[in-house]
């Protein structure tokens, strides 16, 4: 897996070739910079796990006075609330620009600066789509005993303006992961540990803030499909990558620290794409692309006067060359006529008008289905 630098990354970003050399690496540097070289409208998903912020008061400590290993890095310190603001401004920004009109972008925080991005993203007209509750089943106890225990992240899910069309939600794979009941807002997992966890040559964490690859294994299977290119700018070890690659998704990561971008190589490198056959997710009729009754004369399965019939026979209407039907020298659509023959106010006329095109008395919506086949 390539490490580039932003001014290698430009170069790249420019070339019109059919797969960007840029997928599926990771730019070492500055965030701002790094997307300032990455083309306009080129990501359909962006992950964000931005540092923090989290006014520290000095170290902590267990009972036994042991020192607790909590985020003291200097990435995650800024000197004003002011300067973590600008700093936030400025990465979403850049990430406004490479994100495609259909694009949403995923923000987790905690209490310390998600009500922050929060606001930043709304002044940027993003527009907010959903907060998940990450709920932590194992949490870090508070040890000095003065306030609750923190047992929750939260994530912002936001598309890029208010009238966003077309972005990507797994509804239909999102209800049949939760047992064929709607996903709800709050998530329930475990921080990452155990195996999963990535420690150096000392036994030592290699990051402080590493996410559980079921965390991100959600996030991109509700909000993208094979082949899209996940973003992530604050790449850290590699979850973002590593999940997008067994999801068969292309990825750019950017990262400053060094020893991150090696253990997030070594990662990624290891990771084997599931296979292409078990990628396809559970959907229903509301993900399915529409089609116009006249989309069947015009692609000639049906004819203009031909003749449809509801099931048991009772009426039947002629097919006109403009897509409606006709019953007793009125016109009208498929659902409109049957809803009228019938003294209903509504109908859905793909199911309830049949005809036999030499495969038996069926649906027109075979017909339909037929079409969406072809597309």
């Amino acid at each position: 897996m390539r490490v580039l630098t932003a001014a290698e990354l430009r170069p790249l970003s420019s070339s019109k070739s059919k797969e960007p050399e840029w997928l599926n690496t990771i730019v070492k540097g500055d965030c701002v910079a790094a997307l300032e070289a990455l083309p306009a409208n080129s990501v359909d998903v962006v992950f964000a796990d931005p540092p923090y912020n989290l006014q520290l008061g000095g170290d902590l400590a267990r009972p036994d006075q042991s020192k607790v290993d909590a985020c003291d890095n200097d990435w995650d310190q800024f000197d004003t609330f002011r300067a973590y603001d600008d700093f936030t401004r400025a990465w979403l920004l850049a990430v406004r620009r490479v994100l495609k009109p259909s694009g949403t972008i995923w923000v987790i925080g905690s209490y310390h600066n998600i009500f922050r991005v929060g606001t930043i993203l709304q002044d940027m007209k993003f527009w907010i789509l959903n907060d998940i509750v990450w709920r932590k089943t194992n949490p870090m106890p508070n040890f000095r005993g003065r306030r609750f225990t923190n047992a929750h992240e939260t994530m912002i899910w936001a598309s890029r303006d208010q009238n966003a069309k077309g972005y990507t939600f797994n509804y239909d794979a999102m209800k049949m992961a939760n047992e064929d009941v709607q996903m709800r807002s709050d998530w329930v997992f475990p921080i990452c540990n155990g195996g999963e966890r990535l420690k150096g040559a000392d036994g030592k964490k290699v990051h402080p803030t590493q996410k559980p690859e079921a965390l991100l294994h959600r996030v991109l299977m509700a909000s993208t499909k094979p082949g899209d290119v996940v973003l992530d700018p604050f790449f850290g070890t590699g979850t973002t990558g590593a999940v997008a690659k067994r999801l068969r998704r292309s990825f750019i990561g950017i990262e400053r620290e060094q020893d991150y971008i090696d253990a997030a190589t070594k990662r990624i490198e290891d990771i084997v794409p599931a296979p292409k056959a078990e990628l396809v997710v559970t959907t229903g009729k509301r993900a399915e692309p529409r089609v116009p009754f006249g989309a069947m004369i015009e692609t000639g399965l049906l004819n203009a006067g031909d003749v449809l019939q509801d099931s048991k026979k009772r009426w039947q209407v002629r097919v006109r060359l403009d897509g409606s039907v006709e019953h007793k020298g009125n016109a009208a659509s498929i659902h409109r006529m049957g809803a009228e023959v019938q003294g209903l106010d509504a109908c859905n006329g793909w199911t309830f008008w049949h005809i036999d095109k030499g495969e038996g008395f069926k649906p027109i919506d075979a017909l339909r289905q037929q079409y969406r086949a072809n597309l």
